[in-house]
């Protein structure tokens, strides 16, 4: 079947495009294929399957687990539109502090890899949108963690008037809080 692999401006966030084969009947499209993906550079076990159901202005993250814990994610859109988020949060990294968007959709059926090491959030961009995802590591709450969505310093452009954001992801650090707790940690 196949898909085609996008390298992206962070180089191990990888855009999947998932050939569709339509006729009058609808669609037909693979999601996953564990060898087509490690032969592109995703080589990972998926251990749980996350759905989440947003109206239009939501702003879901910025998200991700600490060590041991760490998720890798397999992100698509399968009703609505969204714009996805990956940050790169490695200390070391090149890209640290970096951010990718891309828009997921129902429509374009693209879904984005997001590797270990990356914060993930994203943005309602219709009346309502449904996301679905794979995580390498199950949901650990001892590991959760994030980075405010607003946060002046990242300044993503999350596509949307009027924010709907959780009580919980009004309360995430600041990304130069994050900084700090890394240096504490070297």
């Amino acid at each position: 079947m196949g898909f085609i692999f996008h390298k992206t401006e962070l180089d191990e966030v990888i855009l999947v495009e998932p050939k569709i084969f339509s006729d009058s009947r609808g669609f037909f499209l693979e999601t996953y294929k564990a060898s087509e993906f490690a032969a592109n550079g995703i080589n990972i076990n998926f251990f749980q399957d996350n759905h989440s159901k947003s109206t239009k202005g939501v702003i879901r993250g910025l998200h991700f687990q600490h060590n041991p814990k760490s998720q890798a994610k397999l992100v698509r859109c399968i009703q609505g539109k969204i714009f996805d988020v990956a940050v790169d949060i490695r200390p070391q990294s090149e890209n640290f502090g970096k951010w990718f968007g891309v828009e997921l959709s129902e429509e374009n059926k693209k879904m984005l890899y997001i590797p270990e090491g990356f914060a993930h959030g994203f943005s309602v961009l219709s009346d309502e949108a449904q996301v679905l995802y794979k995580a390498s590591n199950e949901y650990a709450p001892e590991a959760d963690d994030g980075i405010i969505w607003n946060d002046s310093e990242l300044n993503i452009e999350w596509q949307v008037n009027t924010p709907i954001i959780s009580d919980k992801d009004t309360k995430l650090q600041t990304f130069s809080e994050y900084k700090e707790k890394c240096q504490l940690k070297i």
